[in-house]
C-alpha cells in the first residue's frame, strides 16, 4: 500500500498516517488555533453538565426534547382520559383569565360536555375517573380569587364644590 504522506509504499500504514490521520492532525489544529483565538470562550451553556447523558432513552427522546425546545405542551398528545383530567386540574388558571361569570360557566359546560362523550364511549387508554365539574363550585372559587387580586380603587379626591364661574353654567 502507498503512503499517501509519503508517497513510498510502506504495507500497513501507522496510526496517525495517512489520509485519516492527516485528516486529524488538520482538525486538531483547528481546534487548537480556535482554542487559543477564544472561540469557545463565552458560549451558551458553558460550564454546565450536558443533561441528557448517562440518564435512560427511550425510542421518543428526540421527540421529548423537541416538546421542550419549542414550548409545544404534550396534552394533545394524550389519552382523551388523561387530558381530560388535565384540562380539569388546569381548570381555575385557565377561568382566572377570564372576565365574566358566563364566560367561566361557558367554560365549565363545554369541559363537562367532553367529560360526559368519553364517559360515554368505550375508553381508549387509561380508563376515565373523572366526573363532570360542579360550574357553580367553579364560579365560586372564581370569585374568590378575583376578590384577592382586584386592586382597590385609589381615592380620587372630589372636586370643591364652590362658586361656579359664569362660563360654567347652563
Amino acid at each position: 500500500m502507498k503512503d499517501v504522506a509519503t508517497g513510498k509504499g510502506s504495507g500497513m500504514s501507522q496510526p496517525g498516517q495517512g489520509a485519516g490521520g492527516r485528516i486529524e492532525r488538520i482538525v486538531e489544529r483547528q481546534i487548537r488555533e480556535a482554542e487559543e483565538r477564544g472561540v469557545f470562550d463565552d458560549l451558551p451553556g458553558a460550564g454546565k453538565p450536558l443533561g441528557d447523558i448517562g440518564g435512560p432513552r427511550d425510542e421518543n427522546w428526540w421527540l421529548r426534547q423537541y416538546m421542550l425546545r419549542e414550548g409545544i405542551s404534550g396534552v394533545p398528545f394524550l389519552p382523551p382520559a388523561l387530558a381530560l383530567r388535565k384540562e380539569a386540574q388546569d381548570l381555575p388558571a385557565t377561568v382566572a383569565k377570564l372576565r365574566t361569570e358566563a364566560q367561566v360557566r361557558e367554560v365549565v359546560a363545554k369541559l363537562n360536555q367532553r367529560i360526559v362523550d368519553v364517559l360515554r364511549k368505550p375508553a381508549e387508554g387509561p380508563s376515565m375517573t373523572l366526573m363532570p365539574v360542579d360550574a357553580d363550585d367553579v364560579v365560586i372559587a372564581w370569585r374568590r380569587a378575583r376578590a384577592a387580586t382586584a386592586t382597590p380603587v385609589a381615592n380620587v379626591p372630589e372636586p370643591p364644590v364652590g362658586r361656579r364661574r359664569w362660563f360654567g353654567r347652563r
